[in-house]
């Protein structure tokens, strides 16, 4: 037995030696905040594209997420970026707009027919959008997408004058939702987005609006049983590194990091798009109903997002860059007829 205990002593001084050393060897590491449940296809992937970093730098470069909104809402986990607390985060579009307002054009609501048109405008918006976070010292890595999104109500909402008689939540800091419903005479309830759920099983709201992948993990489906089946519009986000820290990167692994997102989060996107099909008939078989909406309300939402979109210019975001996206736009329905309502 005293035998053992020099060879006990010794394997866990070595133990111990190699765990220093594995810490030692991260020389970058950036804490990451995401409202997105860890359990969801956007955390999942997200691991993904850490563990390539961590190996093609020899875990030098190393990931740490914060998932389900551990870190706070968007506001918060932006704050605390700006301390360094965290190093990055993904944020919605809600969320981080106030930064970079020009992020906001592709949520004017009834804008995208299918996903085609949003990835065409979307190319053809990242340069400045890049340019945009960097003159805010935040490195864009990636564009993340929720997808098309739902009107989602505990009572059927077919009809303006429904959509008038219940409670609707916007997430806080959306002038766009806020702007298109004051338009139709209604007075939204503004809450962050972890603050949802508990406010719909209290009667504080009764209307919300996700995705329906989005409302799935997030379980608003369990209040809201009622979808109105026709896209409200489309939701999206960033993934976002503080610049600072990003800048303390050698050149080989940023290019590094913007490789690997090149590769991962395109998967996402796709995964993204097959969860939302999927999630229809999950919806289904879970008691939701999907209602109808007839072609004169349609008119309605359409034209009163039009009168809302001239207050919207400046305000929201810059004449330039909305000019940018409805010549993207019409760029690509033009040559692509075909595509009109195809995916959405």
């Amino acid at each position: 037995m005293q035998r053992l205990f020099p060879l006990i002593f010794t394997a866990i001084l070595i133990l111990l030696i190699n765990s220093n050393g594995a810490q030692a060897k991260t020389k970058y590491l950036f804490k990451i905040g995401s409202l997105a449940p860890g359990s969801s296809v956007w955390a999942r992937q997200f691991e993904k594209f850490a563990v390539e970093v961590k190996e093609k730098t020899d875990g030098e470069v190393r990931f740490r997420i914060y998932a389900g909104g551990v870190m706070g809402d968007d506001q918060a986990m932006y704050r605390k970026m700006r301390v360094g607390q965290l190093q990055g985060g993904g944020f919605a579009v809600t969320g981080i707009g106030k930064i970079v307002p020009d992020l906001r054009v592709m949520a004017i609501p009834f804008l995208f027919n299918s996903y085609a048109e949003v990835d065409y405008v979307t190319e053809g918006l990242l340069p400045s959008l890049i340019e945009q976070f960097r003159q805010k010292k935040l490195e864009l890595i990636s564009l993340t997408e929720v997808g098309f999104i739902y009107a989602m109500s505990t009572k059927p909402v077919g009809s303006i004058g429904a959509l008038k008689s219940s409670t609707n939540w916007i997430p806080s800091g959306d002038p766009i939702s806020k702007a298109l419903l004051t338009t139709l005479g209604i007075s939204p309830v503004q809450l962050s987005i972890p603050d949802v759920l508990s406010s719909l099983q209290s009667g504080l709201i009764d209307t919300v609006y996700n995705s329906l992948y989005g409302s799935i993990v997030l379980q608003w489906f369990t209040k809201a049983k009622y979808i109105t089946d026709m896209p409200y519009g489309y939701a999206y986000g960033v993934f976002l590194l503080d610049g600072k820290a990003f800048g303390k990167l050698p050149e080989k692994y940023k290019e590094l990091v913007h490789a690997a997102a090149a590769k991962h989060f395109p998967v996402l996107l796709e995964k993204t798009r097959l969860s939302n099909n999927e999630s229809r008939r999950v919806l289904i078989d879970n008691g939701v109903e999907f209602v109808k909406t007839d072609a004169d309300t349609n008119r309605q939402l359409h034209e009163s997002r039009d009168r809302t979109v001239k207050d919207l210019v400046k305000s929201a975001f810059s004449p330039e860059i909305y000019q940018k996206t409805i010549q993207l736009l019409e760029e690509f329905r033009k040559n692509h007829p075909e595509q009109k309502g195809k995916d959405s």
